[in-house]
């Protein structure tokens, strides 16, 4: 579609069909998947938990797969993808004419309704939401970066891996230097998952623990997360923006493979040990595998390498597929990545599909299923949203939270 209209500073408006790369919309319907299998055991209120206070106990297999290759890392390939697209857009803006100032703007009123946007989803339906979460990163990092040079992002991104290693791992290094490695850790603390309110049986106590913890999350957890170099995906999908990485990846074929190998290599190691541990293989204290224990600080620092490998993996595939162009698949691909240019429509549709028939105040069957039965559930409710999505692309209609964000996004502004 095109722009009827000008109006005000900017000199266009949402990103156009044509406009989009493969790879980025692929990536980001594959992370759904991700995601919803991810947010499995939130809603599996009954089950006998690990010493991690998030992990049931009842399959094995399940269970080392989850930890392994999914938890803690599906949310930094998130954080790099949001702050790659937030590249793009202001990219777009400014390359049309509009000036840095007015381009940087409209990402901030993006960053405001995604704040509104979480904490409406948290109270109503999911208090683990991650839109208000990287709304508020993203308003903030917006404010410091959109518009810096690439020496003062390559300094930051240094920075921001010392202290992601300092504040992370330098309570297990004192610890281990210590010889109180085991000891690190609370295993019986308060389970996490019980912020989520998945065992209410009443909807409106349930919807105001889930907004307290939506509250803490957005305005608590993200600036923490700032503090300890969290911001470091963030500004690697900034600078990948600039370079093209994802629209151009045969440009960037060595550094994909690289990230791919190394990224993915590291993060499934750095999570073994923990998975080693809740399937029994690995016998360590109780209080090292909690959710402050030394073997979670090592999955989620890790993490952050596999959420790099996977998008380059990505990356790799869409360059294969672009140019060979294959006939088979070729519907599946169309899907998924319609699933990623709908992805914000399909995440809240997961919370949609989810709480409702899984919580207690609710129709309650997360007290009845399994890791197996639930991660089944978790991809029938991830297809429906490809089928929906599917067919929204078929029609050459947006999703309906895409339409509601550019609309409070640009106004009136036809696109």
């Amino acid at each position: 579609m095109t722009i009827a209209t000008t109006e005000g500073p900017l000199k266009r408006g949402a990103v156009r069909p044509g406009e989009r790369a493969l790879a980025p919309d692929l990536a980001r319907g594959i992370m759904l998947l991700g995601i919803v299998l991810s947010n499995t055991a939130f809603h599996l209120w009954a089950a006998r938990r690990g010493p991690s206070g998030w992990q049931p106990v009842d399959d094995h297999a399940v269970q080392f797969t989850m930890i392994t290759a999914l938890d803690l890392r599906i949310y930094p390939l998130f954080a790099f993808l949001f702050g790659y697209g937030m590249m793009q857009l202001y990219l777009r803006q400014t390359a049309a004419g509009t000036d840095g100032r007015d381009a940087a703007r409209i990402l901030r009123r993006r960053s405001l309704w995604l704040i509104v946007i979480g904490l409406t989803h948290a109270a109503l339906l999911m208090s683990g939401d991650i839109i208000g979460f990287y709304g508020v990163l993203s308003l903030i990092l917006g404010l410091a970066f959109l518009r810096r040079g690439e020496r003062a992002l390559t300094w930051w991104i240094r920075i921001g891996v010392a202290l992601l290693l300092l504040v992370s791992a330098g309570p297990v290094v004192s610890a281990l230097l210590r010889g109180e490695l085991g000891g690190l850790g609370d295993a019986g603390a308060e389970p996490g998952f019980t912020a989520y309110a998945p065992d209410e049986e009443n909807w409106l106590p349930a919807a105001g623990i889930r907004l307290r913890t939506g509250l803490f999350v957005t305005f608590a957890a993200a600036p923490l997360t700032l503090v300890g170099g969290g911001y470091v995906l963030f500004l690697l999908g900034f600078r990948a923006a600039r370079r093209r990485v994802l629209e151009e990846p045969g440009r960037h074929r060595t550094l994909l493979r690289l990230t791919a190998v190394l990224g993915i290599a590291i993060g499934w190691l750095g999570a073994l040990p923990a998975a080693l541990a809740h399937t029994g293989v690995l016998h360590v204290p109780d209080d090292m595998q909690s959710e402050s224990g030394a073997l979670t600080v090592l999955r989620d620092v890790t993490g952050n390498a596999a959420g790099l490998g996977y998008v380059a993996a990505v990356a790799l595939f869409a360059h294969w597929w672009t140019t060979r162009r294959p006939r088979r698949g070729a519907t599946a691909v169309a899907a998924v990545t319609a699933v990623g240019k709908r992805s914000l429509s399909c995440y809240l549709a997961h919370s949609l599909l989810f709480a409702p028939v899984l919580a207690a105040w609710g129709l309650g069957l997360g007290a009845h299923l399994g890791s197996a039965t639930m991660a089944l559930f978790a991809l029938a409710v991830w297809l429906v949203t490809v089928a929906g999505a599917y067919a929204l692309e078929r029609a050459g209609r947006r999703g309906p939270a895409e339409v509601l964000l550019r609309r409070l996004m640009y106004g009136s502004r036809r696109t």
